[in-house]
């Protein structure tokens, strides 16, 4: 699967995002090592601090599946009309769940910040460096 795939992947789940409070939908797409692809979109509640980002949902359905590891890249794409089309990227929580996935397997994948005409093209290490993980646990 190429990039350009892998950001298409991440602009189909936007289509899928619940987001009537924020009128902004998001899309993410985690690529594995054997080539497989998980997506996900954000989930608003009514209770704003319940609502669930893009990029944790497609975590969450990896670690459902049972994949531990394997993450090279990560596609993350807001609506093309909010925020005048910029590139936007992880929020902190967001990298902090990517991170814990990306430790399991010992990678740092590529994040695909999508913008309108950009795509910003980052290591999950440089968006969260010294980050705490799995390995921050073992003495």
């Amino acid at each position: 699967m190429t990039d350009e795939d892998l950001i298409a992947a991440a602009r189909n789940a936007a289509h899928h995002s619940y987001s009537p409070y924020s009128d902004y939908a998001v899309g993410a797409a985690l690529r594995f090592r054997d080539g497989s692809v998980v997506t996900g979109t954000n989930i608003e509640n009514a209770s704003y601090g319940l609502a669930l980002c893009a990029e944790t949902v497609a975590v969450a359905k990896a670690m459902a599946q049972g994949m531990r590891g394997g993450l090279e890249a990560v596609a993350v794409i807001g609506p093309d009309d909010k925020g005048g089309g910029d590139p936007i990227t992880p929020c902190g929580r967001c990298r902090q769940v990517l991170n814990e996935l990306a430790q399991l397997g010992d990678t740092d994948p590529e994040v695909l910040c999508v913008g309108n005409n950009e795509v910003r093209r980052v290591r999950l290490s440089t968006l969260l460096p010294h980050a705490f993980g799995p390995a921050s646990l073992k003495n």
